[in-house]
């Protein structure tokens, strides 16, 4: 019978990389949307906003590919134009993959993150 891998799969510098470029990134829009929200939850984003958005998104599902959270990260859709709560609840869905993601592979007290290249520090 084959050994199981029970050993988490490192993340790659450069996918730690993209996550430190793209959190700061996320984070605003996710505050803007969440404005909008306020203002008008169910006022639908434009396609120009959309597409924004979604880059962003397209990348972090690269750096989460891995992540048993990536199965639920959807992007938005053009097609319907998606409302400004149901955007947020979208981005809040990739803010708690990202966060998991943080709290797995960084350690805090060293400041350093877990990679394949440096994976115990």
């Amino acid at each position: 019978m084959a050994k199981k891998d029970t050993q988490p799969k490192l993340p790659s510098k450069e996918q730690v990389e993209k996550y430190q470029l793209l959190f700061p990134i996320f984070i605003e829009v996710l505050l803007e949307v969440k404005e909008l929200s306020k203002k008008n939850q169910d006022g639908a984003l434009n396609k120009l906003k959309i597409r924004m958005i979604n880059r962003i998104l397209e990348e972090i599902k690269t750096v989460l590919v891995d992540q048993p959270t990536s199965q639920f990260l959807n992007l938005l859709d053009d097609e319907t134009l998606p409302t400004n709560s149901d955007t947020v609840l979208i981005l809040a869905q990739f803010h708690a993959a990202m966060n998991m993601f943080h709290r797995k592979y960084y350690n805090e007290p060293s400041g350093k993150w877990s990679t394949k290249a440096t994976p115990k520090q």
